[in-house]
């Protein structure tokens, strides 16, 4: 089984891979890992804002990484916000069976309200260096445009509204 997770920044993606792990045995692939390396090997010339460049160039590896897995008959929760929500188009159905996509989103109430939160748990995993960058506009922002696109592909949402509480049941 593929686990496919994604979201905004600071929605809790590699905490919910980091508890399937735990639940479950079931290894986790951080797509920013695979970002950085080929940044820092020098493999490409983006960066780390190219978001939309980044994704189109990282899509065919991650896409070929999931095959070889379900071919394998291995599980894998691969998390990251570079997943394209038409990721189907690149599936036969016999992969689609074995495949299950989340898409993480904050509700504007629970950003409001829980911002501080949000920012102290944004290292519960990972050591977040710089995290400056992170504002309230810039998550509600974010947010919005996630929940917007998850929608219009008929994807599964998480939403996290009042409490920041995921059932991995």
């Amino acid at each position: 089984m593929i686990i496919l997770i994604t979201g905004a920044s600071h929605t809790g993606k590699t905490v919910l891979a980091q508890k399937l792990l735990e639940k479950y045995k079931y290894p986790y692939f951080s797509i920013d890992h695979l970002k950085m390396g080929l940044i820092r090997s020098g493999y490409t010339k983006l960066t780390p804002e190219d978001d939309a460049e980044l994704e189109a160039y990282m899509w065919p590896i991650i896409r070929e990484m999931m095959k070889t897995a379900i071919e394998n008959k291995q599980n894998l929760v691969i998390e990251g916000g570079y997943i394209p929500f038409d990721w189907k188009k690149d599936f036969t159905e016999e992969y689609l069976d074995n495949i299950k996509f989340y898409c993480l989103v904050m509700s504007e109430n629970y950003i409001k309200n829980h911002f501080d939160d949000i920012k102290k748990y944004a290292s519960a995993v990972e050591n977040r260096i710089d995290d400056d960058w992170c504002t309230m506009e810039s998550v509600l922002e974010d947010n919005v445009q996630f929940s917007e696109l998850a929608k219009k592909h008929n994807a599964n949402i998480v939403l996290v509204d009042d409490k920041y509480e995921i059932n991995i049941d």
